[in-house]
């Protein structure tokens, strides 16, 4: 399988990936960018209407959109004193209907995994209340 134009060696190890796929869903993997995004979808946005759509606070919807920005995956252009982010990248739209189709398609599946999924969330949350 190729990502990015990358193909995998023969023999390579089972956890070797390419830096850039791992780093762009990492950027994915992250509840309120992913959120962000997701209202970026519908349209441009200042600051503000991305605070209010998302309930986080204004310097961390700014640090969210930075790594966006960083990732190339939004962009935004001066209106008057504030900006308008953007979506920079039309295959984003892509991979998110994609990503939309497959969680269909797995139903449950996904949510309920013991690494990633909701239990593993609430398991990682009750680990973190009780180390304290």
């Amino acid at each position: 399988m190729t990502m990015n134009g990358v193909e995998t060696p023969a023999g390579a190890g089972a956890c070797e990936a390419p830096p850039a796929a791992v780093a762009l869903f990492r950027s994915l993997g992250d509840p309120a960018r992913l959120a962000i995004l997701r209202r970026l979808v519908e349209g441009e946005a200042r600051v503000v209407d991305l605070v209010a759509a998302v309930g986080l606070a204004q310097s961390t919807v700014s640090a969210h959109l930075a790594c966006l920005r960083d990732c190339g995956l939004v962009d935004s252009r001066p209106v008057g004193r504030a900006s308008l982010y953007f979506l920079a990248r039309p295959e984003l739209l892509d991979l998110l209907a994609s990503a939309e189709q497959l969680l269909a398609a797995t139903g449950e599946a996904v949510e309920l995994c013991p690494n990633y999924g909701t239990s593993a969330a609430v398991s990682a949350s009750k680990s973190e209340e009780s180390a304290r």
